[in-house]
């Protein structure tokens, strides 16, 4: 029996209804504070579970087993100095950033700019989070919307327009109500459901080559596509400390100063529950992207064994070697894995966007002591469903300029966007000068254009040189400084909530 489109889209149809049914569940009689941080009352062995499902997107289910076999950056097991650098974001946020932000009792981080710096900083952190969670889900969806368009939509006819609508108007269906209720739930099978697919493929793959799983692994690590750690070409995007120094700040930037990931961790019962959800979840992280690489090597060395031609574009390996080259089980959990990679970290990010607006732009906080629940439960219902149609859009869009290697697309845009939100962070933090708030938005905008020039002319003056995931720091190096321009002496007492 082979996985054709009417089996795949059975299977996609089953998991939905599975997902329905939960949401009808979780989302009965949900207001907004369990759709935004679940009444702050989340087990964190389920939170922790689910982060990784947050964290692990369908452009890394497919393009990093992909990126192995690339020959260009990110390719071999170089992807892992970036996941061990990770740890040490993850050390600073629970040590550091987790404590305040407990505190001070916040369900939008950007909140807390607000109260250090003004309402305009705090509008203009919230601002660079949804521009890059918006492009950044988004590119995740579109490359979900691609292969299922390829391999299961085109052969019913059905256009690649109505795919970029279909596929986020599900997530709307199962979120809209609960919100992070829902997918506190939802995240955790999505989790469970793709790290069965990397396991049984990679136990797969070993059947077929006749090695077995030990046999696999050894031919693995004796191969060319082992290779870790690079220390010797300092110009090299592979360079160990640009790797390593650069998944430090990743995760600071993307876990620590992004809503979608800390509202996760603030709807914990209490502080010492979420330093054990990011201990938990950041040691899983290690294993289950190591199992993505390992898996990379793993399909590359049995197409060669084979003779299976691979594909022009590395994004396409994993799917093209799943579904027209391994088992029926490998092809099914593929599709399974792909589906709830791709909608356990938009679903999140979906939730997150429209907490940061209604929080961050339309005041809920201030508004809830003189405004019914119900009209805020409207107003959120509608910004919910504003996301949803902006996805679709940008979904379209990615469709007409076809953006080339995913994974790396999507780091250097993040670099950029999060760059002021770092600086932000840092200014607020690490020193107790105020800003003259009204020049936030323009300051930030004019660093953001320069960091993007700095960052591409590095290469042409220092001979090839390039900063790598470092380009981070610089972005946020420079907007710290052009804060640290428009600042004065003393900053106002920030009023720290005992709790």
């Amino acid at each position: 029996m082979q996985l054709t489109a009417g089996l795949i889209l059975s299977i996609i149809a089953g998991h939905f209804l599975l997902i329905m049914i939960i949401s009808w569940f979780t989302g009965r009689k949900a207001g907004n504070a369990s759709f935004f941080i679940v009444g702050r009352s989340a087990p964190w062995l389920l939170v922790a579970w689910g982060i990784v499902g947050a964290l692990i997107s369908g452009i890394t289910f497919i393009s990093v087993p992909g990126a192995v076999g690339a020959g260009k950056a990110n390719s071999n097991f170089y992807y892992m100095p970036l996941v061990f650098g990770n740890l040490v974001g993850y050390a600073v946020i629970a040590l550091f950033l987790l404590p305040l932000f407990f505190r001070l009792k916040l369900i939008s981080i950007y909140s807390f700019l607000n109260k250090r710096l003004g309402v305009r900083s705090q509008k203009t952190g919230a601002f660079f989070f949804t521009v890059s969670r918006v492009f950044g889900s988004s590119l995740r969806l579109y490359l979900m919307a691609l292969v299922l368009h390829k391999f299961v939509l085109s052969q019913f006819g059905i256009p690649f327009l109505l795919t970029a609508i279909v596929v986020p108007l599900l997530i709307w269906l199962y979120t809209f109500q609960g919100g992070s209720k829902t997918i506190l739930i939802t995240d955790t099978l999505q989790t469970f459901l793709f790290v069965t697919a990397l396991v049984v493929t990679i136990w797969d793959i070993a059947r077929l080559s006749g090695t077995g799983v030990s046999g696999l692994f050894s031919d693995v690590f004796k191969s060319d596509y082992a290779r870790m750690f690079q220390f010797s070409d300092h110009n090299s995007p592979n360079y160990f400390w640009k790797q390593f120094l650069g998944g430090g700040l990743i995760s600071i930037a993307a876990n620590g100063l992004d809503q979608d990931i800390m509202q996760k961790h603030l709807s914990c019962r209490n502080i010492k529950d979420a330093q054990k959800n990011i201990l938990t979840s950041s040691i899983a992280l290690i294993f289950v992207n190591f199992l993505f690489i390992f898996l990379g090597a793993a399909l590359y060395l049995y197409a060669q064994k084979a003779h299976i031609a691979t594909p022009a574009q590395a994004d396409e390996m994993y799917p093209m070697m799943a579904i027209n080259h391994l088992s029926l089980i490998s092809s099914v959990l593929f599709v399974m894995g792909l589906v709830a990679c791709s909608y356990s970290t938009s679903d999140s990010a979906l939730t997150a966007l429209t907490t940061s607006f209604c929080i961050d732009f339309l005041r809920f906080e201030q508004r809830s002591a003189t405004e019914s629940e119900h009209k805020l439960e409207k107003q959120r219902k509608w910004v919910h469903l504003g996301f949803t149609v902006l996805f679709m859009i940008m979904i379209i869009i990615f469709s007409s300029v076809s953006p080339g290697s995913i994974l790396n697309v999507l780091f250097s845009v993040n670099a950029y966007l999060y760059g002021p939100v770092i600086g932000l962070f840092m200014f607020a933090l690490l020193t107790r000068r105020s800003v003259t708030d009204k020049w936030v938005p323009a300051i930030t905008i004019i660093i953001l254009a320069l960091s993007v020039v700095i960052d591409r002319g590095i290469p042409v003056v220092f001979h090839g040189f390039t900063l790598g995931y470092v380009s981070w720091f610089l972005c946020g190096l420079l907007s710290f400084c052009g804060l640290m321009l428009i600042s004065q002496p003393r900053a106002p007492e920030l009023q720290i909530v005992k709790g």
